[in-house]
């Protein structure tokens, strides 16, 4: 997860916390995050990437709409970043 952006590791986290959210769907909730407009140009080709080192599949609802779910390689990362973070970042009980 180390050679991601951090638009990316949001939008992986985001696809985590959604059962099979299409482009769209991850579009409005990253847009509620950064309080900004994503665009269709920076939206795609990142989950694209995504989806080229094997952390999000990608499947076809109908033949204008993309699915993403996260694989057990993109599950492992973010565990395995969960725990890089904890090492850091103390959390007062």
């Amino acid at each position: 997860m180390y050679d991601l952006t951090g638009f990316q590791r949001d939008l992986l986290y985001v696809a985590a916390s959604e059962d099979e959210p299409n482009g769209l769907e991850l579009k409005d909730e990253l847009e509620g995050y950064y309080e900004t407009e994503i665009h269709h140009g920076r939206l795609y080709p990142n989950l694209d990437t995504l989806v080229e080192k094997g952390l999000l599949e990608k499947g076809e609802l109908d033949k204008r709409t993309n699915y993403y779910r996260l694989t057990q390689r993109g599950r492992r990362e973010i565990e395995a970043r969960r725990e890089w973070e904890d090492q850091y970042v103390a959390v007062d009980a």
